[in-house]
């Protein structure tokens, strides 16, 4: 409850809104500009809401000062004649420029709800496609979407509790008071992005780069329902837009990149790697450099953030894609795991090797012979951890058919690796199932190549036996040394001299 209080006090500005309106060639006009509202004051017959004098969008505090006034209903579309609908139009999109605060759930609770209902009735126009909205109500329309959805959002569960990695309860997950409103405001947008009657020359005006920017900025949101709709419609936008894609994947990059080497804090990076999947998907062969450049400066350094656990799942989906595409870049997707593969983290490690396996599900041999020598000394040591999980997860990766055929071609390299550990696990492992699963990664490993496996066995011996007399002979040192000391203490001389 205390964290909800402090984040209605304090709010955050969109990143974009930090930056030179007109950097990146980004035009200053695309700046939303509110548009004038007339409302009935309760003191007055009617009041008029404009932008300031720079033609700057209202902040929070203007805009909430707003929610005082009274609005009035409006006709409904089909009280009035096809000819008028058009400028109806307008005028309800006027009234839904109203923004309200949420904080405070009876105030203004009557305009709150004229607003909502004006807000489904445009969005029931739109859906009947009854009529094709002009090119100034398509401005006016994504004006009014601009000054609902691009907000402040308010500080993460981490920043009031100076918790590192929290992983906010259910009980405590912030969900965002104004979506009564917000929900139908997507709606509209999403249904103005997919629509056919949507010219995508005249559209791109509106929905620009500044939009763009914009809306990822609000993937830090902190509740899903937000991130969810965002999605769909940064997806949709995507497909809809062929010139903005270079520029999306770019921004989606330089999320990617603060979150990593600066931040390790956004909410949305699981809903943007879901929309890459779908994009990586359909990348066309050859791959561009482009492509292969973001999988190896973006994607997997992605593995290096503690919060992994909370996007892997599509962050795997998008690597294993890579692979599937151009095989040849298996080998820098495994050193890339390698480089970034956890010390300490039982959990991470888990995550690692369940990535691992698919990805070498799609890698060839001579991919496979690049790598295998790094590749299995670091599962050697998975095998050895004294966590039940990651040695099971480990043990697991010879249950996979391919993974043992690429396995089985290399032997000669692979099996005087792995062995040690393997015997290591059946002399001293704790779990009884470790023992089980290593007892029967052996038996392949024998019915594979018997004298290899002889061989590798003999070798061990004779390290061990080596090992045991260098111990020996380390112990005898110390009873010399120990012995010697006792000889010089007990002739008075308090100074021993070792050679």
């Amino acid at each position: 409850m205390l964290n909800r209080i402090i984040k209605r006090g304090h709010r955050k500005l969109p990143k974009s809104d930090l930056s030179d309106p007109n950097s990146n060639g980004h035009d200053p006009s695309s700046r939303v500009q509110p548009s004038t509202v007339t409302v009935n004051h309760a003191s007055r017959p009617s009041a008029t809401a404009t932008a300031n004098s720079n033609g700057a969008v209202l902040d929070r505090g203007d805009r909430d000062s707003l929610s005082s006034d009274i609005i009035e209903p409006l006709p409904m579309f089909r009280d009035v004649p096809v000819s008028d609908r058009q400028s109806l139009f307008m005028r309800k999109l006027k009234i839904c420029c109203v923004v309200f605060d949420f904080a405070d759930a009876g105030k203004s609770a009557r305009e709150k709800e004229i607003k909502r209902l004006t807000l489904l009735e445009l969005l029931d126009f739109m859906q009947s496609g009854s009529s094709k909205i002009t090119e100034p109500v398509q401005e006016e329309l994504v004006r009014m979407i601009s000054i609902n959805i691009f907000r402040c959002l308010p500080p993460a569960s981490h920043e009031n509790t100076a918790i590192d990695n929290a992983e906010p309860e259910e009980d405590d997950m912030y969900l965002e008071p104004s979506w009564p409103h917000l929900q139908i405001v997507y709606d509209l947008l999403l249904r103005y992005v997919v629509s056919s009657d949507t010219d995508t020359k005249v559209a791109k005006r509106f929905i620009d780069h500044s939009f763009v920017l914009k809306l990822l900025d609000l993937f830090d949101s902190e509740d899903p329902r937000e991130r969810e709709y965002l999605k769909t419609i940064l997806h949709r936008i995507y497909g809809k837009f062929m010139v903005h894609r270079p520029f999306m994947r770019r921004a989606i990059s330089n999320i990617f990149y603060r979150f990593i080497f600066e931040t390790e804090r956004y909410s949305g990076i699981a809903e943007l790697l879901e929309i890459l999947g779908s994009i990586i998907n359909g990348f066309a062969l050859p791959m561009k450099e482009e492509h292969k450049l973001f999988l190896v400066r973006a994607l997997i350094p992605l593995h290096k953030p503690k919060s992994i656990a909370s996007y892997h799942q599509q962050l795997s989906y998008c690597i294993t894609q890579f692979v599937e595409k151009d095989y040849k870049l298996a080998d820098i997707v495994i050193r890339g795991l390698l480089k970034y593969w956890p010390v300490t983290n039982c959990p991470k490690e888990v995550l690692f090797l369940a990535e691992l396996e698919e990805v070498l599900e799609g890698t060839q041999s001579a991919e496979f012979q690049r790598c295998m020598v790094p590749l299995f000394r670091q599962i050697a040591r998975c095998l050895n951890s004294s966590h039940f999980q990651v040695a099971e997860r480990a043990l697991f990766l010879w249950n996979n058919d391919h993974i043992v055929s690429l396995i089985a071609q290399n032997r000669n390299v692979i099996f005087p690796i792995i062995y040690e550990a393997l015997e290591k696990n059946i002399q001293s492992h704790w779990s009884q199932a470790i023992h089980g699963l290593t007892a029967n990664v052996q038996k392949m490993f024998l019915e594979m190549d018997n004298e290899l496996f002889e061989e590798c066995q003999r070798q061990y011996q004779e390290k061990e036996a080596q090992a045991k007399v260098l111990v020996e002979k380390r112990e005898l040192t110390w009873k010399r040394l120990e012995a010697a000391v006792a000889a010089k203490t007990g002739s008075g001389d308090g100074m021993v001299m070792v050679n």
